[in-house]
């Protein structure tokens, strides 16, 4: 009788014990999650969202909400008003710094941010973080421009000033877009220009490192101001808007049109080499990623839910199906591997690209809009017949507004 007793007793504190581990479980909450998408992944998100709670039911107090706000503007509008801001957001890596600054992102945990590591590429890493610290998801690894072009009017893709020759000759037009400072960089830095910043652990721009009052720099402006001459040119980086185009300099998310526009002629190619200063240089610019960044929450298991969220929508399986989906070349190692993807064209094209391009690092708000003004002041024909000493000045106070951008 005693031993039976003493097995109740056993089983009752044995009972005890599940049901006080079961009532420490995690109480995730309830409420609503807003996410900030590109227009073209919404629905995509959307289906993802689902199946995420689908496979978490015991996160599914929360409604979502995902809505149409393109990476560039989901930075600006978190910077604007962080508390009316989206919870999770797409955004550039280039507008890191400026997120951190405003305290717009919540740092990873280091659980978390060995995940991030162990999960994707190395630049896609150094892309999430600032100093020792991770603070976001990566996305992609895709985030460059490169040519389409049209195989039966452009044989030979090699060089810059033969792709105008042949767009010229067939009366047909060339595309890429000198007044943004994104591609602008394709032209200072494969002449061999430098403009990078150094940021501080907060995000704040310590020093600015630039030499476009430089001959190398002198070249590539002279390279856009030829470019902006032949009857081929047509500023602009958006396929879907291009006419009787036979060269577009873009990126990968406009590889579906592109194909639609070329067909069967559809082809792609690295950057050409240009004429700087009598010397065929390769083009370069920024090599980047997307991100996806999880707002500071107040409320600890909202921040839970978010965070395991952020990590699903990073996960391998995700990035493999935007990929399929929409044509995001994969940040994560293992859907890198994925047959499909090492024989995506565009992908190819950008991978061979990245080699002689840098990592976009972080830039002031202001260096976009003077970039901006340049490409404007060449497309308005200001500097056709500009001596060098002239354009030499409009180097230097460029290169003086970056510097100042910095103190």
């Amino acid at each position: 009788m005693k031993k039976f007793l003493s097995l109740l007793l056993v089983a009752a504190l044995a009972m005890a014990m599940v049901t006080g581990c079961s009532s420490k479980k995690q109480d995730y909450g309830t409420g609503e999650i807003t996410i900030w998408a590109p227009d073209l992944t919404v629905a995509f998100t959307e289906q993802k969202v689902a199946e995420f709670f689908e496979a978490h039911p015991e996160m599914a107090g929360y409604t979502v909400t995902v809505e149409a706000v393109g990476e560039a503007d989901a930075a600006s509008n978190m910077i604007t008003d962080v508390e009316g801001g989206a919870d999770l957001f797409n955004f550039a890596q280039d507008q890191l710094a400026r997120l951190v600054s405003a305290g717009a992102l919540s740092p990873l945990s280091a659980e978390n941010a060995a995940w991030v590591a162990e999960q994707n590429d190395g630049g896609a890493v150094k892309a999430a973080s600032m100093g020792d610290t991770v603070y976001a998801y990566p996305l992609t690894s895709d985030n460059g421009y490169f040519l389409y072009y049209d195989k039966s009017v452009i044989t030979d893709p090699s060089t810059l000033e033969g792709i105008i020759a042949a767009c010229e000759a067939a009366g047909k037009g060339f595309y890429m877009e000198i007044n943004n400072g994104w591609y602008q960089t394709a032209f200072f830095f494969g002449a061999g220009c430098t403009l990078t910043y150094e940021t501080n652990d907060e995000g704040n721009f310590t020093a600015c490192n630039v030499d476009y009052a430089s001959e190398a720099g002198l070249g590539a402006l002279k390279t856009m101001i030829n470019l902006h001459k032949s009857a081929a040119f047509t500023n602009g980086s958006d396929v879907t808007s291009a006419t009787n185009a036979a060269a577009i300099v873009s990126g990968t998310w406009n590889s579906n049109a592109a194909k639609e526009l070329f067909g069967e002629n559809y082809a792609c190619a690295k950057l050409p080499t240009m004429d700087v200063n009598g010397t065929q240089m390769q083009m370069s610019g920024f090599g980047g990623n997307k991100l996806l960044g999880v707002k500071p929450q107040t409320d600890a298991g909202k921040l839970a839910v978010c965070t395991e969220l952020a990590k699903y929508l990073a996960g391998e399986e995700v990035q493999l199906a935007r990929y399929n989906e929409v044509g995001w070349g994969p940040s994560n190692l293992a859907a890198q591997q994925n047959e499909a993807v090492q024989a995506d064209e565009a992908l190819s094209a950008l991978a061979a690209q990245l080699n002689f391009c840098i990592p976009q690092g972080q830039y002031p708000g202001d260096y976009w809009p003077l970039a901006t003004s340049l490409g404007d002041s060449i497309l308005a024909g200001e500097y056709d017949n500009a001596d060098d000493a002239t354009l030499m000045a409009v180097l230097q106070q460029f290169q003086d507004s970056c510097i100042g951008y910095a103190k």
